[in-house]
């Protein structure tokens, strides 16, 4: 097995959380709905919860070097749930007692669920009891679910059949022969969002996850951690120095990477108190109160109904340090007026995949120039050529973002997919997860939008994040969700779906007009499709498929 980028340390993520709960056992590390857990409080919630899985027989059966990159030896449990400190210590306590958790959307209905239970192969569940109707109506299909965990809330619901309660769970006493010892092998699995396809499980080693992403490897450094004491010392000096608002659902991967990131410099998780919808208001009184140095957003979904609320409020959100986005792009508009109403602040772009880790980034302040979608790469991140045969050097041009060393073993259940994702270039593994990029002569990437959506349209490549862009520089947009449909003539066409901000105007004529300002004549949609509202996943990003389905109720051009 190879041990990556310097690291005299094969980390696991439970070790990782309880190296740093025993070095700073009383530091805050969890505020939500006016409780402070402590890492002491969340280090015995978690081992009660590993002890409970191993008590009735979870764990791991086959060690990783007896496996195939899309294989797993570990028993699955799903984590389908909102926010809250369940979803860390459920994930962490997995982790503990060498069980694979995995992310569940909570907006699955039960054709969904029926199916990621079903892919995932899942042994255990956790979830809410306003969830528990939904859970009872597939149960029966799922002959492998045999552990329901059920999280008491406000719905009231009782407890299903043999499910058990959460916090009866933690009580659990350690098993009499005590717990496994999990390994930096164990699998760290991640489920795509499936906007564009059926979700698929990432599966990645934790010590691999943990340094590409997750804080092993500091941002700005190409220099790992290598031994759980100097992760310990790390986290006593700059213990309850670091704070962050934690908007982004923990289903989503970019949440649970900045959440650990966050452990490993001993720093304070705060989530708002309604983790059913955002409420500016509430998030920014909170982020104020508790004076958070970070605030991480997806996009302008998340991002706008901030920024109207602080432009339009009177908050003290001057130990605000930085904006980090994540997994949808900014505007050039909302960028501008975050930069604008926070001027002392920095705003952290960053790139990355479920399949890849973090990438590349970018950091603006006020009065900075920047280019569009344009990203200062890490040292393992290139552009490897359409053909897949070698690695392009600056001012080459167009090919895939592609990342090496600290990448997935593959997809859970599915060989070829897993060929296809990770190929070898020049006897170098790579992740290749589809996002096309055109490496400058500088060295940065540009990044020009993910393959599974770009347009082809009259024989041109029309990338759909850039015609985002462009629309969305008009002040009347909120928000714009770009697809092709079919079209007799151009065999695709381009195609806007547009949500206005409220009570604005934009005639599709004022539309074409900001979009000539950027981008080319063939890019600019042939149709806008006004919408009351963009659907997006609860973590920001782009609903495509519904989108598609919304433009091709239209008419189809001749």
């Amino acid at each position: 097995m190879v041990r990556s980028m310097g690291s005299s340390t094969n980390f696991n993520l439970s070790d990782v959380f309880s190296a740093v709960a025993e070095a700073i056992p009383s530091q805050t590390f969890l505020v939500w709905r006016g409780r402070r857990l402590s890492y002491g409080d969340v280090n015995r919630r978690v081992g009660g919860f590993a002890n409970y899985l191993s008590s009735v027989g979870l764990g791991s059966h086959i060690e990783r070097n007896a496996l195939a990159g899309h294989e797993s030896g570990q028993d699955h449990l799903g984590i389908y749930l909102r926010n809250g400190n369940e979803y860390l210590e459920a994930m962490i306590g997995s982790y503990r007692a060498r069980v694979a958790p995995f992310n569940v959307s909570y907006r699955y209905v039960e054709d969904e669920l029926l199916y990621l239970l079903t892919d995932s192969t899942s042994k255990a569940l956790v979830y809410p009891a306003e969830f528990a109707p939904r859970v009872a109506a597939i149960r029966d299909r799922l002959p492998n679910l045999r552990v329901l965990i059920q999280v008491a809330d406000h719905s009231g619901n009782e407890l299903l059949p043999g499910a058990v309660d959460y916090e009866a769970v933690l009580a659990t006493p350690t098993p009499a022969g005590g717990l496994p010892t999990p390994s930096g092998d164990d699998l760290y699995i991640l489920y795509t969002g499936g906007t564009t396809g059926m979700p698929k499980g990432v599966l990645w080693r934790q010590h691999d996850i943990f340094l590409s992403s997750m804080g092993g490897r500091p941002w700005g450094s190409d220099q790992a951690l290598t031994s759980y004491e100097e992760l310990a010392d790390k986290a006593r000096s700059s213990g309850g120095a670091m704070s962050m608002m934690m908007i982004p659902p923990f289903m989503h991967g970019a949440a649970q990477w900045a959440a650990f990131n966050a452990v490993t410099m001993g720093g304070r998780i705060v989530i708002p108190d309604d983790v059913e919808r955002m409420r500016p208001a509430e998030v920014l009184r909170l982020a104020a109160e508790e004076k958070v140095l970070s605030l991480p957003v997806v996009g302008d979904a998340i991002a706008r109904p901030l920024l109207d609320e602080i432009e339009s409020g009177d908050y003290d959100l001057s130990g605000l340090f930085t904006i980090t986005n994540g997994g949808a792009p900014l505007s050039p508009t909302v960028r501008d007026r975050i930069l604008a109403a926070l001027p002392h602040l920095m705003l952290l772009d960053a790139v990355g995949a479920s399949e890849s880790g973090a990438q590349m980034s970018t950091a603006t302040t006020a009065g900075a120039e920047t280019q569009a979608a344009t990203f200062t790469p890490q040292s393992d991140t290139a552009v490897v050529s359409a053909e897949l045969d070698r690695v392009l050097q600056p001012g080459e041009g167009q090919g895939w973002l592609a990342r090496r060393d600290l990448i997935p073993l593959g997809y859970l259940g599915d060989e070829a997919k897993t060929a296809k994702t990770f190929p070898t270039i020049g006897g170098v593994r790579w992740s290749v997860p589809g996002d096309r990029a055109d490496v400058l002569s500088d060295g940065r990437i540009q990044l020009l939008g993910r393959d599974s959506v770009t347009i082809n349209s009259g024989g041109e490549k029309i990338f759909v994040e850039e015609v985002e862009r462009a629309i969305a520089a008009h002040p009347s947009v909120y928000d714009v969700v770009v697809v092709g449909r079919p079209s007799e003539r151009w065999g695709s066409e381009v195609v806007a779906v547009v949500q206005l901000a409220d009570g604005a105007e934009a005639g599709d004529e004022d539309l074409i007009d900001v979009c000539r300002k950027s981008i080319a004549r063939y890019k600019i949609p042939k149709a806008f499709i006004r919408t009351p509202k963009v659907v997006r996943s609860p973590a920001g990003k782009a609903d495509y498929r519904w989108a598609k389905d919304v433009a091709t109720e239209g008419v189809r051009s001749e």
